[in-house]
């Protein structure tokens, strides 16, 4: 069942914990307005769409929704990374990713499906059995995997859970995320809180391999300026040694 727009804006308000006058006040408009929008007294214009959603922070495939739902055309397109128009941005993930080395890095979607990566990268996912194509939360929810691979699996595996909740509820609620979320959220460490300055600067993954233990963390970075739907999705994932062991394997890894 198709919703109207201002039903469409009344429940992006409610997942964004909003009221109409946070909203009116956001979107610099009248909380008035925002009322006969909602209960379809009055018709937004595209602008207004446009300036409710950004206010939102509606994700862009879901704003073309509400301008669909307003009467007007879409806004925002899909474009394929190997499309001309995408050609710049291809060649600026491909240098992020190459330019990491010999540290692996990792080009995933809005579902974490792996995209790219470069050598190290595509090392250390054939070590898991995976590759270009295959998703990296259906390897984590393989029953035992993360224990087998992870030391500090326990703090990992609560930190990814947080994390999927965060970009589901950034997304308005995304079911592969939130299934993702669930099953990754652990009961919480046995022992005191730790005080302040006891944690360190970043969660390292202690990732387990040929009976030792490589620390290491990572970076994600987005396009902050996105407004292709697809490319808003897409993340950089870099990883970085914390020891002397890890940084040989990385360059290992990459041949060098």
């Amino acid at each position: 069942m198709t919703v109207d727009f201002g039903g469409q804006l009344r429940s992006w308000r409610g997942k964004r914990r909003m009221s109409q006058l946070q909203l009116a006040m956001t979107a610099d408009v009248s909380a008035r307005h925002i009322a006969f929008l909602e209960t379809g007294r009055a018709k937004p214009s595209r602008p207004m769409v446009l300036r409710l959603g950004e206010a939102l922070e509606v994700p862009r495939a879901e704003r073309n929704l509400l301008l669909d739902a307003a009467g007007f055309r879409p806004a925002y397109a899909s474009r394929p990374l190997d499309s001309v128009a995408m050609e710049p941005i291809a060649k600026a993930i491909t240098h992020m990713i190459e330019g990491h080395l010999p540290y692996p890095a990792f080009v995933f979607d809005r579902h974490w499906v792996v995209m790219d990566a470069n050598a190290s990268g595509r090392a250390m996912l054939a070590g898991f059995g995976l590759a270009a194509g295959d998703s990296f939360i259906d390897f984590l929810l393989t029953p035992g995997r993360g224990v087998e691979l992870v030391e500090n699996w326990s703090e990992v595996s609560a930190h990814l859970s947080a994390r999927f909740r965060l970009e589901s509820a950034h997304l308005g609620g995304d079911p592969v995320l939130e299934r993702a979320a669930t099953l990754l959220a652990t009961e919480p460490p046995e022992g005191e809180p730790g005080r302040a300055g006891d944690l360190p600067p970043v969660l390292a993954v202690r990732f387990r391999s040929g009976g030792q233990v490589f620390p290491m963390f990572s970076t994600i970075t987005q396009f902050g300026t996105a407004e292709d739907i697809a490319l808003a999705d897409i993340k950089i994932e870099m990883f970085f040694p914390t020891d002397d062991a890890c940084e040989a394997l990385f360059r290992r890894m990459a041949g060098r």
